[in-house]
C-alpha cells in the first residue's frame, strides 16, 4: 500500500512558476513509476507528465513538454512537478499517482496507475 499526499499548489501569475511535490509513505518508493495529472473544472482528467522508477525515462504530455519537468528523490520518497511559463490553462487540481510497472514512464492511461494522492491546486491567474 502506498499513500500520496500533494503539497506546492497555489495562486501563480501567468508566466510564472511553481513547483508541486508528492511525498509517498510506504515501503519501496523507488519500485513504482510515478505520473502527475490533472483536472480542470468541468474536464476530464488529463495526463502531464510521468517518470520511470530512477528517473532515466520521462514522458510530457505535449501541451507542457518544454514547461514542466518532472523529477524524482528516492531517498525522500517524493516526486516533483516543476512548472515554468505557467498559462491560465494550467489552472487545474494537479494529482500525482504511481504505477506497479517502475521500468517505464507512464505515458498517459489512467488505469496503468494504481494509486492516487487527493490532489493539490493549482491557479494561474492574474
Amino acid at each position: 500500500q502506498v499513500q500520496l499526499v500533494e503539497s506546492g499548489g497555489g495562486l501563480v501569475q501567468p508566466g510564472g512558476s511553481l513547483r508541486v511535490s508528492c511525498a509517498a509513505s510506504g515501503r519501496f518508493f523507488s519500485g513504482y513509476a510515478m505520473g502527475w495529472f490533472r483536472q480542470a473544472p468541468g474536464k476530464e482528467r488529463e495526463f502531464v507528465a510521468g517518470i520511470n522508477w530512477n528517473g532515466g525515462l520521462t514522458n510530457y504530455a505535449d501541451t507542457v513538454k518544454g514547461r514542466f519537468t518532472i523529477s524524482r528523490d528516492n531517498a525522500k520518497n517524493t516526486v516533483y512537478l516543476q512548472m515554468n511559463a505557467l498559462k491560465p490553462e494550467d489552472t487545474a487540481v494537479y494529482f500525482c499517482a504511481a504505477s506497479g510497472r517502475p521500468f517505464t514512464a507512464p505515458d498517459g492511461d489512467k488505469n496503468d496507475m494504481t494509486y492516487w494522492g487527493k490532489g493539490t491546486l493549482v491557479t494561474v491567474s492574474s
